[in-house]
C-alpha cells in the first residue's frame, strides 16, 4: 500500500511526463540530452534511457506519485550506496548537484549509469551458486542495521490490506466475490500457520524485495541488481524463493545450489523454509491489489488487458486453492 506521510512533493500525473519533460529534467542537472529517448520496461515508475551529447547514455527513473516518501527513496539510495562501498555489484543513483533525488516540474526522479547484461541462466547450477554468493554478501550488509522509513513485508501489508482493497473497491465480479474472499481468507489462515511454524524469532533484514531474474543483469563478471525500488524489511528467504521453479524435486536442488553459495557469506535460518509458499501466497494476493490500485493508469490497461476479467478471477481462485494445498506440505529441505 502506498505511503503518504512525509511526501515533500505532490507529483503530477504520469500523463504529463512528456519526452520534452524527461529531457528537460536531465538538462536541469547539466546532463545535456542529444534527443534520443528510449522507454524501458517499467510499469510502477517511468524509466527512460536518455542519450547524452557527451558520454554514454544515462537512465532516468521518475517515481510513481505518492508511492514512497522522499525519506524512503533516499533510504533506498543510501542502502545501495552502502553495498557499492562494500564492492558489491549494484547500480547506485548518481550524485548530481550534491544529491540523488531530484525534482522537475513536480516529478521526483533519480539518474543512473546505464549497465548492460543478460538474464541469468537459472537452470545452471553454477549460476545459482553464484547468485547465492551474491545474495549472501548483500544480506551480510543488510543485517547490520534496519530501515527506518521503508515498510516490512508481512501478513497484513501483503495479504490482509490488499484483500480488503480488492473487496472494498468492487474489483471482483459479484458472482465470484464470495468464492474469492473465502479462498483468500483460507489462504491467509495457511500463511499464518506457516509463520507459526517458522517461529517468532525469524530475523527481519533489509531486502532487495523483488528478487526475480528480470531484476538481475548477468555479465562475464557475474550478476548485479538494477532495481531496489521494492526494498523493504523482511525474512531473508524472500530474496531467495523467486529463484526457484518447477516441481518440488527441482526446487529442492535449486535451493541447495543457492544456499551452497549463500552460506559462504551469511548463515541461513532453516526455519524460514516454512515461509516459502506463504510468501508466494502473499505475493499473489498483493499482485492483484497492485494491479487494481493502478488501474486508473492507462499504461496498466494497455499492458494488462486480461486483468479484472471473469477468467482472471477464476484463475486466481484456483491458484489460491493450489497454494493452500502447498502450504500444508512439509517445507523444502536444505542439505
Amino acid at each position: 500500500m502506498p505511503e503518504k506521510n512525509n511526501l515533500t512533493v505532490a507529483s503530477p500525473n504520469f500523463s504529463l511526463l512528456t519526452p520534452d519533460c524527461v529531457m528537460n529534467a536531465l538538462d536541469s542537472l547539466n546532463c545535456r540530452s542529444d534527443g534520443r529517448l528510449l522507454a524501458l520496461n517499467s510499469y510502477e515508475n517511468r524509466v527512460y534511457q536518455v542519450g547524452m551529447e557527451e558520454g554514454a547514455p544515462l537512465v532516468a527513473k521518475f517515481y510513481r506519485p505518492e508511492r514512497w516518501t522522499d525519506l524512503a527513496i533516499l533510504e533506498e539510495h543510501a542502502f545501495v550506496q552502502e553495498l557499492v562501498e562494500r564492492e558489491i555489484p549494484v547500480v547506485p543513483a548518481l550524485v548530481l548537484d550534491g544529491k540523488t533525488l531530484h525534482t522537475f516540474e513536480g516529478f521526483r526522479f533519480a539518474v543512473f549509469s546505464k549497465h548492460g547484461g543478460r538474464a541469468p541462466e537459472l537452470e545452471d547450477r553454477n549460476t545459482l551458486e553464484w547468485m547465492g554468493r551474491f545474495l549472501g554478501r548483500i544480506h551480510a550488509i543488510s543485517a547490520l542495521k534496519p530501515f527506518q522509513h521503508r515498510p516490512t513485508l508481512g501478513i497484513d501489508s501483503f495479504g490482509v490490506e490488499p484483500l480488503g482493497y480488492l473487496l472494498t473497491n468492487n474489483f471482483i465480479p459479484a458472482d465470484l466475490e464470495a468464492a474469492y474472499q473465502s479462498v483468500a481468507e483460507q489462504a491467509l489462515a495457511g500463511v499464518r500457520h506457516c509463520y507459526e511454524h517458522a517461529g517468532s524469532n525469524v530475523k527481519s533484514l533489509r531486502l532487495h524485495g523483488d528478487c526475480h531474474a528480470g531484476n538481475v543483469l548477468w555479465t562475464d563478471d557475474g550478476p548485479h541488481f538494477v532495481d531496489f525500488d521494492d526494498s523493504r524489511m523482511g525474512p531473508a528467504v524472500q530474496d531467495l524463493w523467486m529463484l526457484l521453479s518447477g516441481e518440488r524435486a527441482d526446487m529442492t536442488r535449486q535451493l541447495n545450489d543457492v544456499l551452497a553459495g549463500y552460506e559462504d557469506f551469511y548463515d541461513f535460518d532453516s526455519r524460514e523454509l516454512h515461509l516459502i509458499e506463504a510468501l508466494r501466497t502473499l505475493r499473489l494476493i498483493h499482485y492483484s491489489a497492485w494491479l487494481a490500485q493502478r488501474w486508473d493508469d492507462p499504461a496498466f490497461k494497455q499492458a494488462f488487458p486480461w486483468f479484472n476479467t471473469q477468467h482472471y478471477w477464476q484463475d486466481r481462485i484456483l491458484e489460491l486453492r493450489e497454494q493452500i494445498a502447498l502450504m500444508e506440505e512439509p517445507p523444502l529441505l536444505s542439505a
